[in-house]
């Protein structure tokens, strides 16, 4: 049995814990409105280009000029994985969730024969990749120097994902990251970039409306495209950014409240040790008296 100095320093401990994850949720708390309003006000304008790229796309898609982020390379053999998750822990099952759906991915495409390759922008989807896929990661991109994140950051990962499709060394691209709904709510997403899925329109939409584009549709997808994957990993890391706060002030209010209950329990039995040994005590004592 621990004697009551060991208990004194596991309720002490457990109170500094307690401390230190209050003072987690807080701060996850205050910056989680900044990446709420960053998050929400990406997904307008990324959903507009999609749009607008999606009408040009549908008239020069079956055209033999047609760019090859809207066309593809023809194949559909080896995959890449561009795998968002965040820099740091303490978030609940924000960062294993990402990357479990990457892994389901991963290993339905092995299993039809094809390659798989990962591009990870975050430490913690590479720390966890890296245990089955070690061969397989070809690029990996840390943020933890970024204070703030910005337009340029997408644009630099944009760039290194084009380098490489350009060199041959993937025929499509999936971007992986989660979803903000809300402060419980984080959705692990899959959405293929390279070859860029344009979205049909549907039978109630009406008749569709001819445009006359000047220059041609494809010279201007030539320029949309390359910008429009700079755009999704843009609001991919955005998303990222609002749900790590969310998911990680989540999870850090109920490490404050099983602290809280740890301290009430080892409490109650260090009092009632303490009450048991001066009990104890007073009896010796009595007998002792009484012997004489």
């Amino acid at each position: 049995m621990a004697s009551l100095k060991d208990m004194r320093v596991r309720i002490a401990s457990t109170k500094a814990t307690q401390k230190i994850t209050k003072a987690m949720q807080m701060v996850a708390a205050s910056k989680l409105r900044r990446a709420q309003n960053a998050a929400e006000a990406a997904r307008p304008y990324a959903e507009k280009m999609d749009a607008v790229i999606s009408n040009i796309a549908a008239a020069a898609s079956a055209s033999p000029g047609a760019p090859p982020l809207l066309a593809g390379t023809g194949k559909d053999q080896v995959h890449l994985l561009l795998v968002c998750t965040g820099e740091r822990g303490l978030s609940g099952a924000f960062n294993s969730a990402i990357v479990r759906l990457a892994r389901e991915r991963a290993n339905s495409l092995i299993a039809q024969g094809k390659e798989v390759k990962f591009f990870c922008v975050g430490r913690k989807g590479y720390e966890q990749l890296r245990r089955n896929f070690d061969r397989q990661i070809v690029e990996h991109l840390e943020l933890r120097s970024v204070r703030q994140l910005g337009f340029v950051n997408a644009e630099d990962i944009a760039t290194k994902v084009l380098a490489r499709f350009d060199a041959g060394e993937f025929d499509v691209c999936t971007l992986f990251y989660s979803r903000f709904q809300s402060v419980i709510s984080q959705i692990p997403t899959a959405q293929q970039v390279i070859p860029l899925e344009v979205a049909t329109p549907t039978a109630h939409a009406g008749p569709a409306t001819s445009y006359d584009y000047e220059p041609e549709e494809d010279e201007i997808l030539t320029g949309l495209l390359p910008r429009n994957l700079a755009v999704q990993i843009f609001r991919a890391l955005l998303e990222n950014n609002a749900s790590f706060y969310g998911a990680q002030m989540s999870a850090m209010d109920n490490a404050t409240r099983n602290a809280g209950e740890m301290i009430r329990k080892q409490t109650l039995i260090y009092n009632r040790t303490r009450q048991a040994m001066i009990t104890k005590e007073l009896i010796e004592i009595i007998s002792g008296a009484e012997a004489v």
